[in-house]
């Protein structure tokens, strides 16, 4: 059973993880459109609304994979974590039925009067159809991460006469304080990762010499906001996030930094690898004392390392984890250092002349999709051995009559199936880039002077 339990875990973070790749970017999208349409409503500049059109059609393509590709989501809590949905499904099926029945609708149905319905809409009429797709998007944001967040600390429920576990409390479900925080935090992760995509995007049409004004467009705007989700990305949202884990799951926070023993003024780990059977960190590089400030505010703060730990409530993937949660926070910092440096370039006007800049700009596009991966598997692997922590053993929620042969046809199955939508997904955006977002027009034409700056 275990070989069939590790298959199940191994089926849902493919399935996630590859599913996550599109809701970041419609997430970020969302905010950024809502931006060009205002921009196009304050100057009466079509050319911003040409703009927001443009993206639309992009976030149109990576709307439907999500779809696509969320559904089967929905499906593996009854065929691979039936005894999980048995106990649970009572409280998580309050969040995911409201994401379905309220977010997910309304998200879709303005997007299409966004995609078709400007000539009827009017200006005004369309503004407010982008908005109601920003807030569908981030709604439906809100209710996938509620429901996590219980997960990760579950309150507002009571246990049924057979243990069933039941709601006692919407509101405490849905305003859990480790939601407010994880939301935010995950909100911000795909501003980011649209403000990259944006500016990959306009980095390439300026290199390639061709829809310049868009370029300089798109650059800009991904540029200004992505600057402040980056310092957001780091405080307050990823600063309260560890503090929450610090309180709640003080045994996670230990393994994320590869801390083993306790410490008095604990050093911050900025390299090392962790060693699990000799219990230590190889050739580490770290801060002294900076551990016990970042967790509270104090130099020398005890911080409790894996030892003050019964061994079985440690995380089962302690090295993956530890790496998952340094290679989102590594690459958090590269975002500051990369979009600082942009917007100063920005505000000497020499941004759109900087080819170096441009390249690091476009290269740096798949790197939000990391971070956020990353950041989505040190919440996850972080919470093991428990799938709701301190309720409910991951080893006590899957499926039992579902065996590892099972489990292995359908998920290779979806490796097949994702390789052809990837392939797909590509060549659609690929196919948009190029038309632009003036189809058929010239593609190095004079800049008109209310885009120049």
């Amino acid at each position: 059973m275990e070989q069939a339990l590790d298959v199940h875990r191994l089926h849902f973070a493919f399935t996630i993880t590859y599913h996550y790749i599109f809701p970041q970017l419609t997430m970020g999208l969302a905010l950024l459109i809502l931006y060009l349409k205002t921009k196009a409503i304050r100057t009466n500049d079509e050319h911003y609304n040409r703009a927001a059109r443009f993206w639309a059609r992009i976030f149109g393509i990576n709307f439907a994979l999500g779809v696509v590709t969320g559904i089967p989501m929905e499906f593996q809590f009854g065929t691979n974590w039936a005894e999980f949905s048995k106990v649970a499904g009572g409280v998580i099926g309050q969040t995911l039925a409201m994401e379905g029945v309220f977010s997910f609708f309304l998200e879709s149905s303005f997007l299409g009067l966004f995609l078709f319905g400007e000539k009827r809409l009017g200006p005004i009429g369309h503004w407010w159809s982008a908005f109601l797709v920003w807030l569908g998007s981030w709604l439906s944001g809100y209710f996938i991460v509620a429901t996590d967040a219980w997960m990760q600390r579950p309150i507002g429920y009571r246990l049924g006469a057979h243990g069933e576990i039941e709601l006692a409390s919407f509101w405490g479900l849905v305003l859990n304080k480790w939601t407010l925080w994880q939301y935010a935090h995950t909100m911000v992760g795909a501003v980011q990762t649209g403000c990259f995509v944006m500016a990959a995007v306009g980095a390439f049409y300026l290199l390639t010499k061709r829809d310049e004004a868009y370029g300089r467009t798109f650059v800009r705007t991904g540029v200004i906001i992505g600057v402040i989700a980056a310092c957001l990305q780091l405080f307050p949202t990823g600063d309260m996030q560890g503090k929450m884990i610090a309180e709640s799951q003080p045994v996670t926070l230990a393994a994320m930094e590869g801390l083993f023993e306790t410490q008095t003024g604990a050093p911050l780990a900025i390299l090392g690898q962790p060693d699990v059977q000799r219990r230590k960190l190889d050739n580490p590089l770290q801060v002294p004392r900076m551990l016990s400030f970042l967790t509270y505010r104090q130099w020398s703060a005890n911080v409790k390392g894996l030892e003050d730990f019964p061994q079985e409530l440690w995380p089962d993937r302690i090295a993956l984890l530890y790496y998952s949660y340094h290679v989102m926070v590594g690459l958090g910092t590269i975002f500051i250092a990369v979009t600082v440096v942009a917007a100063f370039l920005l505000w000497r006007r020499r941004l759109y002349q900087s080819n170096w800049m441009l390249w690091l700009l476009m290269i740096s596009l798949p790197l939000p999709y990391i971070a956020n991966t990353a950041g989505w598997m040190t919440a996850e692997l972080g919470r093991q051995p428990w799938l709701i922590y301190g309720l409910m053993r991951t080893a006590h929620g899957s499926s039992p009559r579902v065996g590892a042969g099972n489990a292995w046809f359908t998920l290779i199955g979806f490796m097949g199936m994702y390789t052809v939508l990837s392939i797909l997904f590509l060549f659609l955006v690929w196919r948009e880039i190029e038309i632009g977002p003036e189809p058929g027009a010239s593609r190095t034409g004079a800049v008109a002077p209310q885009t120049a700056a």
